[in-house]
């Protein structure tokens, strides 16, 4: 029984965890107030602080969802098959939520480009000659 912790270790453990989780949200909280430019005016024009914002708050996020997997999900006690197992679906779920972010943006790209052609006033073509109005074409596929 020697990797069983006591009482007040564990307890100790937990509010570690509960306090390193806290300050990392208040730093990202802080990173995206700063970025955003609530803090510091003018900030916000500066389209390279949002990207690089952006990189350290996911970071520190993917940072904290590991924490709370490995601490209070246990699984640092685990053996490495488990562990695996919980992990390598969790990486194919974020490639897939990068994968749909992609493809969204890509039908809302398509979309503004149709909204901008349907604005465009249409051209007019060349006039077509050959049928009077009320006639009708046969095509070769009703002969048979």
């Amino acid at each position: 029984m020697s990797g069983h912790l006591s009482y007040e270790e564990s307890k100790k453990r937990v509010l570690y965890g509960l306090y390193l989780l806290a300050i990392v949200t208040v730093i990202e909280v802080f990173i995206s107030l700063l970025a955003k430019g609530h803090l510091i005016e003018g900030l916000e024009d500066f389209k390279w602080i949002l990207y690089l914002s952006g990189l350290v708050i996911a970071v520190l996020s993917a940072y904290k969802a590991y924490f709370i997997v490995y601490e209070f999900m246990h699984m640092r006690y685990e053996v490495k098959g488990l562990a695996l197992s919980v992990l390598l679906p969790t990486m194919l779920l974020i490639w897939a939520l990068v994968a749909f972010f992609q493809e969204g943006d890509s039908w809302k790209n398509r979309r503004d480009f149709v909204k901008k052609k349907n604005e465009a006033p249409a051209q007019q073509g060349p006039k077509q000659e050959g049928m009077s109005k009320g006639a009708t074409a046969t095509l070769p596929y009703d002969r048979l």
